[in-house]
């Protein structure tokens, strides 16, 4: 398998990368969050947000194929903390060391910063032992965000030793 981690930079990149996104949420969100809103989550609309949000995304790719990304930047809720926004690979090439690959470049991007966070699901155990797996740790930090419902997201830190 050639997998190569790149910056998003092509319209088919784009349109990918897209596909990846729709795609990653049927599968890893189905049962975890309100049926309905997954349903309403169509490819035109991950597409619009791929063209409108293009910046600070790295992307897997196999061969043409974009496979997987990740999103990365500051914080938003706190200055000089870096973020992982996203990160989404599709189901057939999970457990291949990709999501290891994406997480690995977007810390490099993110390396001046001394702490770095991830929001995660609940209830998503295979996010989260990725997560752990990384070296993130759970911080107590909760907030409510509405999929369609009331779901509970909670904040994972990975704090760098200097």
């Amino acid at each position: 398998m050639d997998i190569i981690i790149k910056p998003m930079e092509s319209d088919s990149e784009i349109r990918g990368k897209a596909y990846v996104h729709w795609k990653s949420w049927q599968d890893a969100y189905s049962g975890l969050i309100d049926q309905a809103y997954l349903d309403n989550l169509t490819i035109e609309k991950c597409t619009d947000m791929a063209f409108r949000w293009p910046d600070n995304l790295l992307i897997a790719k196999e061969n043409d194929k974009v496979i997987g990304f990740v999103g990365y930047g500051v914080c938003g809720d706190e200055p000089f903390t870096g973020e992982i926004f996203s990160i989404y690979i599709l189901k057939e090439y999970y457990d291949k060391k990709i999501g290891y690959a994406l997480m690995c470049a977007a810390l490099e991007k993110l390396s001046d910063y001394r702490k770095n966070y991830v929001w995660v699901l609940e209830g998503n155990l295979r996010a989260i032992k990725f997560y752990e797996r990384c070296g993130f740790q759970f911080d107590g930090t909760k907030k409510q965000i509405t999929l369609g419902t009331t779901n509970t997201e909670i904040r994972m830190v990975l704090h760098k030793h200097r």
